[in-house]
């Protein structure tokens, strides 16, 4: 039975999925990587571990799909945008990857900002500088480590580093070469963006893009050996995650904003002309002549991971044990706090925030009559309003009716309801496991023939089986919660830096 295997490697677990060409997952099999946090502000993981982890992970997948590797037509893979993985001129890892996470460049991005740089990034690339960009990393390495930066054969994304483990061949897709160096009407590098960073020197050492279906490489002998891949698969050039995420949840078109509430808040529209602000990047979609606009921030689900895994902690060993859930553990303390009033706010900016790298994550109107399910609500509810940040940022330039929800929390109705509630437009919800690696799958399919475009996959339906309409008087409530919650971070913006002063970062 012919199937896809679409590979999506995220900031702490890699994954490999076997699909049938219906879109239905046969077999997944994850693999946690190692983050490494040498130094404040600094985010990284070891190449070959990825690798190796993501090996194992397909190895897995494919005894667990109980069918032969020869099934598989095609592979795709999508990882983490941004961050930056770097191999020397005889193709090896010089050293960590950076991820998305990172906020080492955070000085560099600050003085940008407070010059044209900024301005003229906007012009040019339809994006502003940010910390985790590839080209602020790079900059950073050419200051603070100036004979790692000589020794860069290659700089790529994570995704494209394990295309290269898989074929040995370099290169990116049309999506991920758009997050620093392209001209933005024209969707092709340009070597202005290059000296506009200050790194000209590395014009050799961009990735050749393609597009996101197109056949790219094959498994070489090595990978399949490792993999249990056979030899000579197709595989294509794939794509960034948001696009990828969008794709798979059946919102990557016109009309409709994905919303994937994962370790970032993203938040996209397909558009069929460039359009930039400060306030979204303006990057390639899947095929030319189209844009995917995305207003993100580092502020989504991973807050809701983090209270779970600190504050949380023996009450999920003990159920997880027990083999039941701490979600629905949590569930009920949260429905409860929800029909309830309550005072308290929650800033979900423990990883990075729409105000800038020094933000931090806040609890407000925390009072001691409160419980832990009112703290779970804040936490949940601050999630959602950060959402509706960047998605009313994206209503002023761009039309849509509805939203389409992906993302962990989308599985529990009481948080799809908030988020129609809060965005005040109805709401669906993807009914695909795994978008991400779907949205990989897709192009492999589009790239061997499959299907005529990756969008036009079976399964990718726009007609889910239920929309969450907002609720008016819940909706009138948070409008009101919602100016405090932009208040409140206003306020704080001058305030926040002098926080993060009081412990300085490491260069």
């Amino acid at each position: 039975m012919p199937s896809l295997l679409g590979i999506d490697s995220g900031l702490t677990v890699t994954k490999a999925v076997i699909f049938d060409i219906d879109g239905t997952p046969i077999a997944v099999a994850r693999r946690k990587v190692t983050q490494f946090m040498p130094k404040p502000r600094h985010v990284e993981r070891s190449m070959d571990e990825l690798w190796a982890a993501t090996a194992d992970a397909i190895r897995e997948a494919i005894a667990k799909s109980n069918r032969p590797a020869t099934d598989i037509l095609a592979i795709g893979a999508t990882a983490h945008g941004d961050g930056i993985y770097l191999l020397d001129r005889s193709g090896n890892p010089l050293g960590h990857g950076i991820l998305s996470l990172d906020s080492r460049a955070r000085a560099i991005v600050d003085n940008w900002s407070n010059s044209e740089v900024a301005n003229q990034s906007i012009a040019l690339t339809g994006q502003v500088p940010h910390v985790s960009a590839p080209s602020a990393l790079l900059a950073w390495i050419q200051n603070m480590e100036p004979e790692r930066f000589a020794r860069i054969g290659h700089f790529m994304s994570c995704k494209d580093w394990l295309r290269y483990c898989l074929t040995g061949d370099v290169g990116t897709d049309r999506t991920e070469a758009s997050t620093s160096f392209t001209n933005v009407r024209t969707q092709e590098y340009t070597r202005d963006a290059l000296g506009l960073f200050g790194i000209d020197d590395l014009h050799h050492a961009l990735p050749p893009a393609a597009r996101s279906d197109e056949i790219v490489g094959a498994v070489t002998p090595e990978a399949a050996r490792l993999t249990g891949l056979c030899e000579g698969t197709p595989v294509v050039a794939g794509l960034h995650d948001v696009t990828a995420s969008a794709l798979g949840a059946g919102g990557y078109e016109q009309g409709v904003v994905a919303v994937i509430a994962g370790t970032y808040s993203i938040n996209e529209t397909l558009s069929t002309q460039p359009q930039v602000d400060p306030r979204w990047f303006c990057r390639n979609g899947i095929l030319p002549g189209t844009w995917n606009n995305m207003s993100i921030s580092p502020a989504s689900s991973a807050n809701y991971e983090w209270f779970l895994d600190r504050l949380c902690g023996s009450d999920q060993e003990r159920v997880e044990a027990a083999g039941g859930s701490i979600h629905a553990l949590l569930g009920s303390e949260v429905d409860a706090a929800l029909a309830r009033p309550s005072t308290v706010l929650f800033h979900p900016y423990l990883f990075g925030s729409p105000y800038g790298s020094a933000a931090s994550g806040s609890f407000f109107g925390l009072g001691g009559w409160h419980d832990r399910g009112d703290m779970l609500r804040g936490v949940l509810e601050g999630i959602a309003l950060n959402h509706r940040i960047h998605v009313d940022a994206l209503r002023e330039g761009f039309a849509f009716t509805h939203a389409r929800l992906a993302g962990g929390v989308s599985r529990n109705p009481s948080v799809v309801q908030m988020f129609a509630d809060v965005l005040g437009m109805p709401v669906t919800i993807s009914q695909k496991d795994e978008a991400a690696a779907w949205g990989a799958a897709l192009c492999a399919g589009a790239g061997v023939g499959v299907y005529t475009e990756p969008n036009c996959g079976p399964g990718n339906d726009k007609a889910p089986d239920r929309i969450w309409k907002p609720d008016p008087a819940r909706n009138a409530d948070y409008e009101k919660r919602f100016r405090v919650f932009r208040e409140i971070a206003e306020a704080m913006t001058p305030l926040w830096p002098k926080i993060a002063d009081l412990a300085p970062s490491q260069p």
